[in-house]
């Protein structure tokens, strides 16, 4: 699985590497971190780009994220895409969740849902904030789910 900086550099060891070098060395410089984990998807005619972003915050002092971006031609309901941007969001919160335990990094999973009923993506909210919460993940709709429905969305349009 490829990931990159914002900046568009390929990250060349493993995201857990790259992640664990990012918690050592903000921490070393004062930084208290959170991670947030979201994706987002776009549908273009028969192609969806989706787009997985893990953000490392400072604590009152900005961010950075690397970026998981891969394309599918899968045709879903948009009750099934929600669902399938959540699973990636947990399958990448799933391999680095054991680094945040040892270094003591929050961790919150954001889904592009939202919670107001009038909204399509609403309906997969329960089923997402149960598969999120279940795992053991702190979740995050709309409108606090900023690394899904601004990070990630960015990269997707």
């Amino acid at each position: 699985m490829t990931w990159k900086k914002f900046s568009g550099e390929i990250i060349q060891s493993s995201i857990h590497e790259e992640i664990e070098k990012s918690i050592i060395r903000e921490t070393q410089n004062g930084f208290k971190l959170k991670v947030c984990i979201g994706t987002d998807s776009q549908v273009k005619g028969a192609i969806t780009d989706f787009a997985t972003v893990i953000v490392l915050l400072r604590e009152h002092h900005g961010g950075f994220m690397y970026i998981h971006q891969e394309k599918s031609t899968q045709q879903v309901s948009i009750k099934e895409r929600m669902l399938v941007e959540v699973q990636k969001s947990i399958e990448a919160a799933y391999s680095i969740c054991d680094l945040l335990d040892v270094y003591d990094v929050a961790l919150e999973v954001h889904a592009d849902i939202n919670t107001n009923p009038l909204f399509k993506s609403n309906k997969a909210l329960n089923d997402a904030m149960g598969y999120i919460m279940s795992m053991g993940f702190i979740f995050k709709a709309k409108p606090e789910a900023f690394a899904s429905s601004t990070c990630a969305d960015k990269m997707v349009h």
